[in-house]
């Protein structure tokens, strides 16, 4: 059974301060999700983030549904949180989220180290399918992200070259 790396790095346009606490909130997991999955949180009411939070998700993976639970095992707000599965399809899910403020902008890295079940069957399902799959996931992800915080970015340009 091999551990699996996935590592993405994204320079977002935006302050730190104003990045962070988009992150911060686990509703925005929903937007950061291609629909494909149909991920839903259903974790009811305003999740608070810290260490010990448990959020529950259900999503369906080519059409099989699929219940997965994670925790927030770090938690050091601005510059960063891991989140790690206590239930779901993988052996192993570790996923670190890690900001670095570079002035007007900020470097954004997702780290996640996950393991399949099955042996070297999950090996071969890592190599046919999932690798894949989570490839297109975090390309959408860095997709809608540069979409989003570009247009803060703009926003702020406008907002901040009338300022006295």
């Amino acid at each position: 059974m091999g551990t699996h790396r996935l590592i993405r790095e994204q320079i977002i346009p935006v302050p730190i301060e104003d990045v962070f606490p988009f992150f911060a909130d686990a509703r925005n997991l929903e937007t950061l999700t291609p629909s494909w999955l149909h991920f839903e949180i259903l974790t009811p009411g305003q999740i608070e983030m810290h260490v010990g939070t448990i959020i529950q998700y259900a999503l369906r993976v080519h059409g099989l549904p699929v219940n997965w639970t994670t925790a927030i095992t770090q938690w050091n707000p601005p510059y960063g949180f891991v989140d790690t599965q206590l239930s779901g399809p993988y052996v192993l899910w570790h996923h670190r989220h890690t900001f670095e403020s570079l002035g007007t902008a900020t470097r954004m890295v997702d780290e996640v180290q996950y393991r399949l079940p099955c042996g070297w069957l999950g090996d071969l399902i890592h190599l046919a399918i999932v690798r894949r799959d989570l490839t297109n996931i975090f390309e959408y992800r860095s997709q809608v992200v540069r979409d989003l915080f570009a247009h803060r970015a703009s926003h702020c340009d406008r907002e901040c070259s009338h300022a006295p």
